[in-house]
This record gives structure tokens, C-alpha cells and sequence, in this order.
């Protein structure tokens, strides 16, 4: 014999598996937010920050007199070290402000050393037998670098009872590569407090 009362059951589990998970995501919300927003979630290196450091080195490079005087200057960019504490994607900082300088039409870039080896690549596998030999790159063809530009940021933490300080310096340069010679440099620096209480 069925029993009709467990088959009912049986029947209704895909029912209340459904509504048990549409009241599990009712509690949770995802929406888009405005990314200049001043971010606060923590203290720690944040989108804001990043934002600010980009922002304020473009502004005041593209000031300078290498970039001012010059005829669009080639430069390379080089890794920023991060001497801080915590991981900050420091590659992200430069991207920022590489794309901020492209924008301005002031400023080219030859390849970086992070991508020299695709560019080799790319360069070799040009030379193969399926491309256009006319069509194609040459080997020694790249455009050397007039400059440099370099940096890093460091970082201060202090912490008393409920009270943390971190204190940021970001330092970026740009150094001349023929003859050697410091042509720009710049720092920003942001310091954030947290309460408890």
C-alpha cells in the first residue's frame, strides 16, 4: 500500500529546498556602487588610495619639465616595491598611472621589463613561414627608453588600545636612461585612523 502522505511529502521537497534557498539569498545583496567613492571598509592600502596615488603622480609629472619640454618621451616602467607590511598590488598602481599619462597624449611607452618576453615572443613568431615577411615586425626594431620610472611605497603602523594609525608614502621617480640623472620625482602620502568604540 502507498502512503500517500510521505509521496506528498516527497513531492514537496523540491518546493521547500526552493523557498529555503530564496531565504538564504533574500539576506544577501550585491549592488553596484560608485567607484570614486571614498573607500572606508578598513585601514588598510584600499581602491581609494590607489585612485588618489594615480591621480596626484600624473598630475604632477605630467608638470615636469621632462615631459613638458620634451617631444612625447619614451618611457619604460619598472616595478614599484612595496616595502609595507601588508600585499598591495603595486602593478595595479603603476597601470594607473601608465593610463593616465597614455590618456594625456604627452607621454609613449616602450615595453616594460615585466612583458619584454612576450614582446620577444611575439617579435620570433612574426618571423615564422606563415606571415608576410613585409607585413611583419623586425628583429631590432624596438624603441629604447628615454626614461625610467620607478618607485615605492612604504608604510608606518601604530597601534595603542583601540586606536590604529597606518601612515602611507608613496615615492615614484623618473630617471633619465642616457646619462643617468633624476628628472622627476614626486610623493603622496595618506594616513588613515581607526577608532573601536
Amino acid at each position: 500500500m502507498i502512503d500517500l502522505s510521505r509521496t506528498r511529502r516527497l513531492a514537496l521537497l523540491p518546493l521547500f529546498a526552493a523557498v529555503a534557498l530564496a531565504a538564504g539569498c533574500a539576506q544577501e545583496q550585491t549592488r553596484y556602487g560608485d567607484q570614486r567613492s571614498i573607500e572606508t571598509v578598513t585601514n588598510q592600502f584600499s581602491s581609494t588610495d590607489l585612485q588618489m596615488i594615480a591621480e596626484s603622480m600624473t598630475r604632477s609629472m605630467l608638470q615636469s619639465s621632462a615631459i613638458v619640454s620634451g617631444n612625447l618621451p619614451i618611457v619604460t616602467v619598472q616595478e614599484v616595491k612595496n616595502k609595507t607590511s601588508e600585499y598591495i598590488d603595486t602593478r595595479a598602481v603603476t597601470d594607473s598611472i601608465r593610463s593616465e599619462l597614455q590618456k594625456s597624449g604627452k607621454v609613449r611607452f616602450a615595453v616594460d621589463a615585466a612583458a619584454m618576453q612576450q614582446q620577444v615572443e611575439e617579435v620570433e613568431r612574426q618571423q615564422g613561414e606563415y606571415y608576410d615577411k613585409e607585413q611583419t615586425a623586425e628583429k631590432g626594431r624596438m624603441v629604447g627608453a628615454q626614461y625610467r620610472m620607478e618607485g615605492n611605497i612604504i608604510s608606518i603602523v601604530k597601534q595603542a588600545k583601540d586606536i590604529r594609525d597606518v601612515y602611507y608614502k608613496f615615492n615614484l621617480q623618473l630617471w633619465n636612461v642616457r646619462n643617468g640623472l633624476l628628472e622627476w620625482s614626486d610623493e603622496k602620502e595618506i594616513r588613515k585612523t581607526t577608532t573601536k568604540g
